[in-house]
């Protein structure tokens, strides 16, 4: 990786887009420490230190939300916007057309996704000025002023990051939003890796659980890394055949090739839905006053959905809670096959093979090729979901189990791992476009 950063640095056309996408990222954390106006700073990040559920949500933005800077927002709108556009593309024929339609379909589409972007800004917006203002937040409580800024703030930053990454994609390298994504999770883990070992290794019982500590907290950190690595890197190659044929006076075809299926097909969408429905509800229900507890039905039911009371082995009367970590495990899987099933068909794909002259070998073209590949990808999707469900798992156990609380779980290394391998390969391609050129140009 080191080695094509530094060749990278040698061209100057990658060097520049890598220059770029460095200054643009400068400027994203800059903007996360420029406070939004009319907001009791102080008092907010106490209010946000007490709603453990809001410390994924700080994760995906770095930081800012809890800081209330003008990028509170951050990119979690379009990340919304772009899930609901692809689920729309699926349930909708005319988008679906557009999705078909080439790059000027492709460039509606992400037109739509923008101005659906501004809408769940304002949403979220107001709903979070309006939730303030009731708890107090809003310094000279609830006025149409104070409302008003806050909301065109927050609003004008998620749309300002949401430019700023496309630009990076059109710029610099990588996928702009992705990469902005992952600074911001990536800003986190300094504070989280010095309070581990602060709790497990300088405040250790004696010099032996110190390095004990430190040697498990590597251990797993390696483990889980190079375990992500493999999950995303790893594919099902169906081969596939396509006959001879004569085309005017040649004869094309008989070649051999393969359909690369992704063993992670869903990648981290699984995951995100997982844990958005299990937080959702303590979420809504902390704007009324209402925190998980274990008195009464509505608030346990929310100390059960709350990820930080499971894998609590110090009584039965904690650990029961750890029914809430089985409900994510089957939402997880739940998720894995029906975000597979909407971005990959069987039928379409067996079909488009037919015309082509394709066919698996050993397989006959139509129904029983779409029954094979309806088989091949339902037993990929399990391991790919067992998978996310393990590298989910792992951070939650030990702050369970340990209480070695991170603000970064398996979500956030399957971000991390996928957008460095994605920007790499992006880096790599482009260093050999720039090769194939400088020979022919010779």
């Amino acid at each position: 990786m080191f080695k094509t950063i530094r060749n990278a640095f040698k061209i100057k056309d990658i060097r520049n887009k890598l220059v770029f996408t460095f200054i643009a990222l400068i400027i994203v954390r800059l903007g996360c420490q420029l406070p939004v106006p009319e907001i009791n700073r102080e008092y907010f990040s106490q209010w946000v230190t007490s709603q453990t559920s809001l410390g994924f949500f700080d994760t995906l933005t770095g930081g800012s939300f809890t800081r209330m800077s003008i990028l509170a927002l951050n990119i979690t709108p379009y990340i919304t916007a772009s899930i609901i556009m692809q689920l729309l593309t699926i349930a909708i024929p005319k988008l679906e057309e557009l999705q078909k339609d080439g790059e000027d379909g492709r460039k509606k589409i992400a037109e739509f996704t923008r101005y659906l972007n501004v809408a769940l800004s304002l949403v979220e917006s107001t709903a979070m000025a309006i939730g303030f203002g009731r708890s107090g937040l809003l310094i000279g409580g609830i006025t149409f002023t104070n409302v008003v800024i806050v909301v065109a703030t927050l609003t004008a930053g998620s749309t300002f990051l949401m430019w700023l990454g496309e630009r990076i994609t059109e710029k610099g390298v990588g996928n702009g939003i992705s990469i902005i994504l992952l600074v911001n999770i990536v800003a986190k883990l300094p504070s989280d890796f010095t309070n581990l070992f602060r709790t497990f290794v300088t405040g250790a019982a004696s010099v032996i659980n110190g390095i004990l500590g430190a040697i498990v907290i590597l251990l797993v950190t390696i483990f889980v890394i190079a375990f992500v690595v493999l999950l995303q890197s790893a594919q099902r190659k169906i081969p596939v055949q396509y006959a001879k044929k004569v085309q005017g006076r040649k004869m094309v075809g008989g070649q051999s090739s393969h359909i690369p299926l992704k063993v992670n097909t869903a990648g981290v969408i699984p995951v995100i839905f997982a844990g958005s429905i299990m937080q959702f509800p303590i979420v809504v229900s902390s704007f009324f006053g209402v925190q998980p507890a274990r008195t009464h039905l509505w608030p346990k039911i929310l100390y059960l959905l709350n990820q930080n009371n499971w894998c609590d082995f110090t009584s039965w009367g904690e650990f029961k809670y750890t029914l809430g970590l089985l409900i994510y495990i089957v939402l997880i899987i739940f998720f894995a096959y029906f975000y597979t099933s909407i971005t990959f068909n069987p039928l379409e794909v067996s079909n488009n093979m037919k015309k082509q002259g394709g066919f698996v070998p050993g397989i006959r073209p139509g129904k029983p090729t779409t029954e094979y590949l309806t088989k091949v990808v339902n037993n990929v999707i399990l391991i790919g979901a067992i998978g996310l469900t393990l590298v989910s798992v792992v951070p939650v156990f030990f702050a369970g189990a340990f209480n070695a609380q991170v603000s970064f779980g398996g979500t956030s290394i399957i971000i991390i791992v996928g957008v460095v391998l994605e920007t790499m390969k992006q880096i790599e391609s482009q260093m050999l476009v720039r090769h194939y050129k400088g020979f022919l140009n010779d």
